[in-house]
């Protein structure tokens, strides 16, 4: 059986790294911190590593641009929703026969980047919605098969009709419909009636409208179209209008990203970020609250420039500025809302991708991470206890590519 379409992609972006190195598997894998062997098996499609420290480290050695390891995170959070793939393809090996593939949806099958349960639920609401707006048939008859009766078109024989329009007694009714007369009010009376009724309606409508404009100049929830059936979801993996919705909100919140409506590793990172600037969990999925929060427009992204940053590790690693410079560039690019998921559920956070662990041990949060301040100070506090780089073992590499000045 041929490998999941990702984890393949992945494959071949490693291979196309490693043939222009011109180097071997034994040299890459030591440069990047792994062993040639295992880095044969990803390059050849068989398996996918589980920390992306060990494939960031790979594309440094091999000279990748800041472009291509963009592309090669992209990538590798795809291939690594397929980590379950393999294992149940033990045919790729030739020596157990091929199974059928599992007929049961993956439990995480959600989180994956599978978009056609979401496509499949537009329908469901639009036909619960058309079900609710139609009568319930009769008891003992199939109304609901039969077109409307005309006006003036009498139903068959035994079965009911529609209520008669009321209308006005014809000028020669019977004689018997003259007992039944109608009160007349003075004229005078009439009149002032009917100045009065004009009045309360001329009231009645400066109300409404007094009412009704503010609701226009303030956008309700459901201006918006993540709000719409279509939008219930957005997650990882989805590619289409709602996606880029959110990718145009998280823009207007100064975020860094392209708005081209593909949920991707970068989407997912800025979110993220949205999300604890915002307060809430990091659900990884655009929830209510964080539909509210993005068309609140209370919450801002801007950041300090790289530059800004560069010159501050600098300012705060005085023993070794430039190797510091270099680890912050491998590990985010010099972003201070740079956010990387790890397989087990954590993430490391901000400057220096400080993991959740260490952040639990500095007394630090998500939200302080992303203080670029506080993350290279507490990235400082890291390196004095050894007075090294041990924190960041797969970006040593760095200080090899990172210029002088």
């Amino acid at each position: 059986m041929a490998a999941p379409s990702h984890t393949e992609k992945f494959a071949a972006c490693l291979r196309m790294l490693k043939d222009r190195s011109g180097r071997g598997y034994d040299r890459l894998g030591k440069e990047a911190g792994v062993s040639g062997s295992s880095l044969h098996r990803y390059c050849s499609g068989l398996s996918v590593p589980a920390d992306y420290r060990v494939v960031h480290s790979f594309g440094k050695v091999c000279g990748a641009s800041p472009e291509e390891l963009r592309e090669l995170h992209r990538l590798w959070a795809l291939a690594d929703t397929d980590r379950d793939a393999p294992a149940a393809a033990p045919a790729a090996t030739g020596d157990e026969p091929p199974r059928e593939p599992d007929p049961e949806p993956r439990a995480d099958e959600e989180a994956r980047a599978d978009t056609e349960p979401r496509a499949n639920e537009v329908p469901r609401a639009d036909e619960e919605a058309r079900t609710g707006k139609e009568p319930p048939p009769e008891p003992g008859t199939d109304r609901a098969a039969e077109p409307l009766p005309e006006p003036g078109v009498p139903e068959a024989p035994g079965r009911p009709g529609p209520l008669p329009e009321p209308t006005l007694p014809p000028e020669n009714a019977p004689a018997r419909a003259g007992r039944l007369r109608r009160p007349r009010m003075p004229q005078k009376v009439s009149s002032r009636f009917a100045v009065l009724a004009a009045a309360v309606v001329a009231v009645t409508g400066l109300v409404a409208g007094f009412v009704w404009i503010p609701a226009e100049d303030t956008p309700s929830a459901d201006d918006g179209l993540l709000y719409s059936s279509a939008c219930r979801t957005v997650s990882m993996g989805q590619h289409d209008e709602c996606v880029r919705e959110v990718q145009t909100l998280l823009v207007r919140a100064k975020g860094r990203l392209a708005v081209d409506g593909d949920f991707g590793p970068e989407t997912l990172r800025r979110l993220t970020a949205f999300q604890v600037l915002a307060g809430m969990p990091a659900s990884n999925v655009v929830d209510e609250p964080t539909k509210k929060a993005l068309y609140a427009r209370k919450v801002s992204m801007a950041t300090w420039s790289p530059d800004r940053v560069a010159r501050r590790i600098r300012e705060v690693f005085r023993e070794d500025p430039r190797t510091a410079v270099g680890i912050a560039r491998c590990a985010s690019f010099l972003d201070p809302l740079w956010v990387l998921p790890n397989t087990n559920g954590s993430r490391n956070w901000g400057v220096f991708q400080i993991s959740d662990v260490r952040l639990r041990e500095l007394g630090g949060t998500p939200l302080r991470a992303f203080d670029p301040e506080w993350n290279i100070q507490a990235a400082h506090r890291l390196w004095s206890a050894r007075h090294d780089f041990h924190d960041w073992p797969s970006c040593e590499a760095a200080r090899k590519d990172e210029p002088k000045g």
